[in-house]
């Protein structure tokens, strides 16, 4: 998928491997355009930063030392960390204003329903009694 416009991706969960760093990045700075990636990283994901960061060497982008200099992944780590990945807390970026609005929209049309139900099952009933 193209997104026409996407000058920068922030990446919130490190990628598990390089190749899909790539393809996480790949969004943004398409068809000769320039554009800016931003991924956040914890003390668990240090094992992965290492093959990410010469990808990005590679481009021509600055790497700080502490990330070059990190130990190399074993490729039963590399496996590991691709078949199960890091579990993390679900990041929710939307207002806690417009989710308490969804929730009460939701309630709302939930007893609306019921409402319409109950109302449909009286008028059956009044009908099979006369």
């Amino acid at each position: 998928i193209d997104f026409k416009g996407v000058n920068m991706v922030i990446n919130y969960d490190l990628p598990t491997s390089a190749v899909e760093y790539i393809h996480r990045i790949g969004r943004t700075g398409r068809a000769g355009h320039r554009g800016k990636a931003v991924t956040f990283f914890t003390e668990d994901d240090k094992p992965l930063l290492r093959s990410i960061a010469s990808v990005i060497q590679r481009a021509g982008c600055p790497v700080p030392d502490y990330i070059k200099h990190l130990p190399k992944l074993q490729s039963k780590q590399k496996k590991k960390f691709i078949k199960k990945p890091l579990a993390r807390e679900s990041i929710c970026t939307t207002p806690k204003c417009f989710l308490r609005k969804a929730k009460r929209k939701t309630k709302t049309t939930k007893e609306n329903i019921k409402e319409k139900k109950k109302v449909k099952e009286d008028k059956n009933g009044s009908k099979s009694q006369t």
